[in-house]
């Protein structure tokens, strides 16, 4: 190896660059060794696959398990999860002879409902009656409850309901608990007719409904929008005594918001002040959503504007739920507005609602507006978050706002947010791809001055900076930078080195380079391969692409869209469209699936040779395939062909579609856009 002539881009591999052997743990998994504890749910778990588990079980865990308690139980269910789900119903059989306060724990029998619902279902077989009546147990009604809980999750109402019908056969009696359960079941499986089938036979078994069972009907047709039937049933609880609760009245909120009641919504909320009912948080967020959801995001503001205006006001949740969905809503006007108000009223954004009001601030808003937001969150005693100042950092410079950008950097500093090696890299990160590479060095700098050591991230981000920029010297400087720290270069290393090359046209470096990689135990991947391929493409050399494209699936690497762009183009630059047509084709046989640029390169193309015939076959694939939304470099040179060949109606209807769609690409953009305009060509 040593012997071999080795390309004077990189550094001679040094002997002290060995694979180091991990430190040795003082902590042993081999239980010859270290013997498995008592209290071990794994262990627990694993006797319940055993044919004497039962056995096992009492004579490891029964002393143990009234100091352990259900917390206990719910761990080793959780272990029991990857196993089969009859092993949590022989816990949970083994653990209920121990007491009441285990079968009915509300974790242990949450738990319990989780495991079968994931490796369910399990079916209530005369084989497991029989092993819970062996085990001197028998069926409970807890247990059967919380079978039936998990298969109205998995869909299977149906059985439940077969289930119920043989009770007596199992020795147990129907009870409110019960019937609870298999409607509770029959509503989220969306069986509500069978759940009101149900519920009309509780008195003839002596059975009355309580609150849940109202509630969890009210649930049923409010999620189906019918209103005036949940309505009714709050009349009947009212008058057989029960009084409504909070989730009652917030069903009702969704169920009038679901049928487009935004109005009687509202008054839900009166409602409950009336009744003594104090709303919760779910009641205020459900209001919200609701509204955006029947009414639309402008008719929403208004109403609830108004809404959240009035006296007493309502709980903060509302108006953080308000600004969540004017954020998603990308109505960054909108957003200032309610953060303004909320201030007036003395309300605080918290750092997780404020993080969100941000990301759509800087998408929609004036860099000046949006440092404003930021500057009145921390005049306020705000203490915005590091990935906030992250996105606001990276908005300034990508519009060159550079003092900006350094002032909010040293405001991180100051509030001692930069805390790791990965907060300074993400701070590089942001200065290299803005191309101030100067500025990510003194980062590093003040990195180092703080007892932060770069590691190989640090190193290669600004490698890839000036690579970026051209300037591979210095890139080859940081490489040696990397090396003396110990750390091996690797793949995005040998990358950005060659993208750099490339950039600088050295492309017989650029493939030294690349053959070294195999040197260093470095494989390419399709990112290497793409950028020599457009560089040679760019040079004019398209056959060493494809032969380097063949290459690369001999490789074993799978093209992607990339890979075939750049020949592509190449070819339909020197008006060889049809080699540009076969390479699109051997792209579909590979099943690698066209994007967007690869489309519209072809069909201008096609449209400059007057083949507009085969542009328009171009354009419905790339509609039907799935692709982005087609835009302007796609239909205007459709547009521009038709109208020069004299085929003017196929051209207004082609401008007609293209209005359309951006009229409804801008309905989910905070800006105006323009309706479209009805194009009317008259044949000539």
């Amino acid at each position: 190896m040593a012997s071999r002539r080795r390309p004077s881009l990189l550094l001679r591999r040094r002997g002290h660059f060995s694979a180091r052997n991990p430190p040795r743990s003082y902590l042993s998994t081999n239980p010859d060794r270290c013997p498995a504890e008592p209290a071990n749910p794994a262990r627990a778990a694993s006797i319940l696959a055993e044919k004497d588990w039962f056995r096992r079980l009492n004579s490891e865990f029964a002393a143990a398990l009234p100091r352990l308690g259900p917390r206990f139980v719910v761990r080793v269910l959780r272990a029991a999860v990857p196993l089969e789900p009859l092993l949590c119903v022989r816990l949970y059989v083994w653990a209920s002879r121990f007491g009441t306060h285990f079968a009915r724990d509300a974790s242990v029998r949450r738990a319990l409902e989780d495991a079968l619902w994931r490796r369910g279902p399990v079916v209530l077989s005369a084989a497991l009656v029989a092993e819970v009546r062996g085990c001197g147990c028998e069926l409970s009604e807890e247990l059967l409850c919380t079978l039936i809980a998990s298969w109205g999750r998995l869909g299977l109402a149906q059985y439940a309901h077969e289930v119920f019908v043989q009770m007596p056969r199992l020795g147990l009696r129907p009870s409110t608990a019960v019937y609870n359960a298999l409607i509770a079941a029959s509503v989220r499986a969306g069986a509500v007719d069978s759940a009101y089938l149900r519920f009309q036979q509780m008195p003839a078994d002596g059975c009355q409904p309580d609150c849940f069972t109202y509630n969890t009907l009210v649930h049923g047709v409010c999620r189906r929008g019918i209103i005036d039937e949940a309505l009714r049933l709050v009349r009947q609880m009212e008058g057989v005594g029960i009084r409504p609760n909070v989730f009652t009245y917030t069903m009702l909120v969704d169920g009038f918001c679901n049928a487009g009641r935004a109005d009687d919504a509202v008054q839900v909320f009166n409602t409950m002040n009336e009744k003594g009912v104090l709303p919760n948080e779910a009641s205020y967020r459900t209001l919200v959503h609701g509204m955006f959801r029947c009414l639309g995001r402008y008719k929403a503001y208004d109403m609830l504007s108004k809404w959240l205006g009035r006296e007493p006001p309502p709980h903060p949740s509302a108006w953080h739920t308000m600004l969540y969905c004017l954020s998603k809503n990308e109505m960054a006007k909108e957003v200032v507005e309610v953060v303004k108000k909320m201030s007036t009223r003395g309300y605080l954004l918290d750092n997780a609602t404020f993080g969100i009001v941000v990301s759509c601030a800087v998408k929609c808003l004036e860099l000046s507006s949006l440092c404003e937001l930021l500057d009145d969150f921390v005049k306020t005693g705000g203490n915005p978050a590091f990935d906030v100042y992250i996105m606001v950092i990276k908005s300034l410079q990508d519009c060159k706002s550079y003092s900006k950008a350094n002032h909010y950097l040293e405001r991180m500093v100051s509030d001692g947010l930069l805390s790791s090696v990965a907060s300074y890299n993400m701070v590089i990160d942001c200065f290299v791809k803005a191309g101030a590479v100067d500025r990510a060095v003194e980062i590093i700098k003040q990195m180092r001055e703080k007892d932060f050591l770069p590691n190989l991230v640090t190193f290669n981000t600004l490698i890839s900076g000036y690579s970026k920029l051209g300037d591979v010297h210095n890139a080859k400087a940081v490489l040696e930078m990397l090396m003396e720290h110990g750390f091996m270069p690797d793949i995005i290393t040998f990358t950005s080195l060659i993208d750099g090359l490339c950039h600088t046209h050295q492309l017989d470096d650029a493939f030294d380079c690349f053959n070294e990689m195999a040197e260093w135990g470095v494989r390419p991947n399709a990112y290497t391969y793409n950028v020599l391929m457009r560089a040679l493409c760019s040079a004019g050399h398209v056959s060493k692409a494809i032969d380097l494209l063949n290459k690369m699936k001999i490789d074993g690497i799978t093209p992607d869209a990339y890979s075939f762009n750049a020949p592509i183009l190449s070819f339909c630059k020197m008006q060889k469209v049809d080699k540009a047509w076969n390479i699109f084709n051997a792209m579909l046989r590979l099943g690698v699936v066209p994007d967007s640029y690869t489309y519209s390169v072809l069909i201008k193309a096609l449209c400059d040779e007057r083949r507009i015939d085969e542009a328009k076959e171009v354009f419905l694939a790339m509609e039907s395939n799935g692709c982005s939304v087609p835009n302007h470099h796609s239909y205007w040179p459709m547009v521009s062909a038709l109208t020069k060949m004299g085929r003017f109606s196929e051209a207004g209807q082609l401008m007609n579609k293209y209005h359309i769609r951006n009229v409804q690409l801008g309905c989910g953009s905070n800006r105006t856009t323009e309706h479209g305009i009805d194009v009317q060509v008259v044949n000539v």
